[in-house]
């Protein structure tokens, strides 16, 4: 069911950005340059206004530009497909871009003196690195590892949805979505470990253990 519900949201979302997707590569706009702009994006929310305190402006920042991980792949995909460069800079890119997300949480946790929600943002950062690493050396290995509940997109907008709260005023709701996200990441890796193991016993000479 949650596979439905987050097929089904990436299917609406795509249409939503096909078009904007179309008028930027008319105007000469290229993935690789998407990738980056986002990124910066998501540094600025994140670094400028996120680990200042200003949660809600910094969330909503992040939160917008991590959404042009849907753009550039699109704009990819009109234009003949994703390069081996452009797929390594995007992913490279996301890796920048989830440690200064996670690493301004942490910070401004820890100028509220709140440990155990340092703790959590660590622990995504962890995670998310775990569930993005068991994917890669599973297509280097020649398999397939597209499945999980908690793939970028969602895990950064579960921190933007908490941080929004915590600034308007629910104090503990960013340390809630970080505690689930962490749990929701752990998951992931093992759902793509599992995933992993029963091709790898598939694909093993018969005699072998």
């Amino acid at each position: 069911m949650a596979k439905i519900f987050q097929v089904s949201a990436r299917a609406g979302m795509t249409r939503v950005v096909e078009p904007i997707a179309r008028a930027l590569l008319r105007a000469g706009v290229t993935p690789n340059a998407v990738t980056v702009a986002g990124t910066v994006g998501v540094l600025i929310g994140a670094l400028g206004f996120g680990a200042r305190g200003h949660l809600v402006a910094g969330a909503l920042i992040v939160t917008v530009f991590a959404l042009t991980d849907l753009l550039d792949g699109t704009m990819a995909r009109m234009s003949g497909g994703s390069t081996r460069f452009g797929a390594f800079l995007d992913s490279s890119m996301d890796r920048v871009a989830d440690s200064a997300v996670f690493g301004a949480v942490a910070y401004w946790l820890a100028t509220q003196n709140n440990h155990s929600g340092v703790a959590a943002a660590l622990l995504c950062l962890a995670a998310g690195a775990l569930v993005s690493y068991v994917k890669a050396r599973a297509e280097g290995l020649g398999m397939t590892c597209n499945v999980g509940i908690a793939e970028r997109t969602e895990r950064l907008l579960i921190v933007g949805v908490g941080g929004i709260l915590t600034g308007v005023g629910v104090d503990p709701a960013l340390e809630i979505a970080l505690w689930l996200l962490a749990a929701v990441s752990i998951f992931t890796v093992g759902q793509r470990m599992a995933h992993v193991y029963r091709q790898a016993q598939q694909l093993q000479p018969d005699g072998q253990a």
